[in-house]
């Protein structure tokens, strides 16, 4: 039986104490990865303080939005296919994962089509990992610069994946660099202001606290392990 209570606990005491060890008191905050996961327990989430969930596949995602309507706030952390933007747009509070400029053109044009500016993190591939979607960190200058001609898309930060076996040395490397790239152009580029760092997940969230995320996104910690 999985106590979700519990475990949101836990989850909120391990940030408080990551945060601590960091001498933080700006906030972090907890988007709980509702991918596979029940409605049961989604709900329980729900009641011990969920607010902000994220899904990574555009039909799960209407789905809980058709569910739980504005109950909740949405973020899309998954790959998103430029064919699928029309169907979120203007309907989530972040899309995490902006990782080319072709999809950032085609999250404008609909934002745009809309009227209004869809808020998104660009996601780097910090360990240049194969298997991980991203910009290199030597191409994310160039990537900002060109993201912020775009009106109709936000930039509200950066947002990357650590290879699931990192170390702990790897993961500062890791975490740390994007957090130095991220006060970089935040100081340095004009126009751009930027409030989250999207870093950490289940196994290495604490770490990514340590070295400067303000969302970690947690789901296996908070529902248990996924049934696929």
């Amino acid at each position: 039986m999985i106590d979700v209570k519990k475990n949101l606990e836990d989850i909120v005491q391990r940030i408080e104490k990551a945060k601590e060890r960091a001498g933080r008191t700006d906030q972090v905050h907890l988007l709980a990865v509702t991918k596979t996961i029940d409605y049961d327990l989604i709900d329980q989430s729900i009641d011990w303080g969920v607010s902000h969930v994220g899904e990574n596949k555009v039909q799960d995602i209407l789905k809980r939005m058709d569910h739980y309507g504005d109950r909740l706030k949405y973020h899309f952390i998954g790959s998103l296919q430029r064919n699928k933007v029309k169907d979120i747009v203007g309907k989530v509070e972040l899309i995490h994962s902006v990782d080319s400029l072709r999809l950032a053109k085609e999250i404008d044009k609909r934002a745009k089509n809309a009227d209004l500016i869809q808020p998104c993190l660009l996601q780097v591939n910090v360990s240049k990992e194969e298997s991980k979607s991203g910009v290199y960190l030597e191409e994310l200058e160039e990537f900002v610069y060109n993201v912020l001609k775009l009106d109709n898309i936000k930039i509200r930060g950066f947002m990357t994946m650590a290879p699931f076996d990192a170390s702990e040395e790897e993961l500062r490397k890791y975490f740390g660099s994007l957090r130095d790239a991220f006060n970089k152009y935040n100081k340095e580029v004009p126009g751009l202001e930027m409030e989250y760092l999207s870093m950490g997940m289940t196994h290495d969230f604490e770490i990514a606290i340590e070295e400067g995320a303000n969302i970690v996104r947690v789901g296996s910690g908070i529902y248990g392990e996924r049934n696929y």
